[in-house]
């Protein structure tokens, strides 16, 4: 089994969002049998983004992210500080205020969970198809 982790102390940059995207590229990228196909990494680096994003809008500016390879799947798994769990809403098609992004990794992933933190935080998994 691979297993990777990303600390990172962000200032809600881009920057932070991209690293995370980067490193998940790197991690994917050095796995070894079974590779993974290039529409599956492609899903998870989209996930690991989303994920990641709300970690940095949402839950207090600061993240962990942590990617284990199982032989069938990817885990990813982002830790942030705030106990409010991710929900479901309707999306603001026009004041850019999101809503997008958890319905879609749902979608996307085999399953999804969310663990809160004996700190009050929360950790958020995702499931995907390796």
């Amino acid at each position: 089994m691979n297993t990777m982790s990303v600390n990172a102390a962000a200032d809600r940059s881009a920057i932070s969002v991209a690293d995370a995207r980067d490193a998940t590229r790197a991690f994917l990228k050095a796995l070894r049998q079974p590779e993974i196909a290039t529409e599956a990494a492609d899903t998870v680096v989209l996930v690991v983004s989303e994920l990641v994003t709300n970690a940095l809008r949402h839950g207090g500016g600061t993240f962990n992210l942590h990617l284990t390879a199982h032989p069938d799947t990817v885990e990813v798994a982002v830790d942030d500080t705030s106990p409010r769990t991710p929900r479901m809403r309707t999306p603001d098609l026009n004041g850019g205020s999101g809503g997008f992004g958890w319905p879609m990794v749902n979608s996307l992933a085999h399953a999804t969970a969310v663990t809160r933190r004996p700190d009050g935080g929360k950790t958020v998994g995702a499931f995907l198809a390796r």
